[in-house]
């Protein structure tokens, strides 16, 4: 049984003629009658009462005609999702990226895809760039930015990564404070001054540790443990400084950045996704937005030029 004969089984029945359901569809009569007689073949039941100048549905007939319907419905149905998705008028994709990313490169993508594709359901996992990748590698996500690169040798999912932005740590403090008033500062400068230090999760924790311990250092922490969010709002408060990566300054006008020397630090973000598996049609979208975007932030953000550049 396939989906042409039941569509011929219902055209004869809806117009109870040969002929009829023949120009309906587009075919020659003889081709409709195999159709039919296939059909009732196949299912070992006679369909049609066919009395000279009149065709009538037998029992069989009657049983089958409400179940072909529904059949051909679901099947247009199905036509008219796999159109939609590959439309991107809907479907669904699952991001991941660093918290710093939340806040910076993927809030501006997220918003640029919504504008054009607002039918597409996104869902966000905000994770440090290892738990990103294993959550890659079991399937939970369709792509992730991330900002640590592992090893070439390192067991793992086959990943397909792009490096997207170069991107340099700066010193934030709040627009009004005086606790960095020159636009350069060292990495002993901020160890003296007192710091919002985010929680031992985060690989910009991990980098900026390792710094201040190869530097011999030890930094002023007064509040430990901070997700970004908080982190940059206690900034802006005055209570601290911070070390972040240059992106989070984006709409932040109650911030201001110095560059960070002695040592300056820095950070790859690259977009990540499975290299097994086909991409939808919604998740190379955002590939691409997710393109743009990094494209404009490193071109146009005002203060962001010296500090984030293309890479790839």
């Amino acid at each position: 049984m396939n989906l042409e004969q039941l569509a011929s089984f219902v055209a004869v029945a809806e117009t109870g003629h040969f002929t009829k359901a023949a120009t309906a569809l587009h075919l020659a009569q003889p081709s409709l009658s195999r159709q039919i007689s296939t059909l009732e073949r196949e299912l070992g039941a006679q369909l049609f009462n066919r009395a000279r100048g009149h065709i009538s549905l037998t029992d069989a007939g009657e049983t089958l005609l409400p179940t072909a319907r529904r059949m051909l419905a679901d099947a247009e149905s199905v036509k008219v999702d796999m159109a939609e998705l590959a439309g991107l008028r809907r479907g669904r994709i699952r991001l991941g990226a660093t918290p710093t990313l939340c806040v910076s490169l993927l809030a501006e993508a997220i918003s640029r895809f919504h504008t054009d594709h607002p039918g597409i359901e996104l869902t966000l996992m905000e994770k440090g760039s290892r738990e990103l990748i294993d959550a890659l590698g079991v399937g939970q996500l369709d792509l992730a930015l991330v900002t640590r690169t592992l090893d070439a040798g390192a067991p793992g999912p086959r990943l397909r990564t792009q490096g997207l932005l170069a991107e340099d740590l700066v010193v934030i403090s709040a627009d009004t404070s005086t606790l960095v008033e020159a636009d350069r500062v060292t990495l002993a400068e901020v160890a003296a001054l007192p710091q919002i230090a985010f929680h031992h999760g985060y690989d910009l924790r991990a980098a900026t540790s390792a710094a201040f311990d190869a530097a011999g250092i030890v930094p002023t922490i007064v509040v430990e443990g901070a997700e970004m969010d908080a982190a940059l709002r206690f900034v802006e408060r005055g209570l601290g400084v911070a070390i972040v990566p240059a992106m989070v300054l984006v709409d932040r006008p109650g911030l201001k950045s110095a560059q960070l020397l002695a040592p300056s630090l820095s950070r790859t973000v690259s977009l990540a996704a499975r290299a097994d598996v086909r991409a939808t049609a919604a998740a190379s979208a955002m590939e691409e937005t997710i393109l743009a975007t990094a494209h404009a932030l490193s071109a146009e953000s005002a203060g962001l030029a010296d500090h984030v550049r293309l890479v790839g």
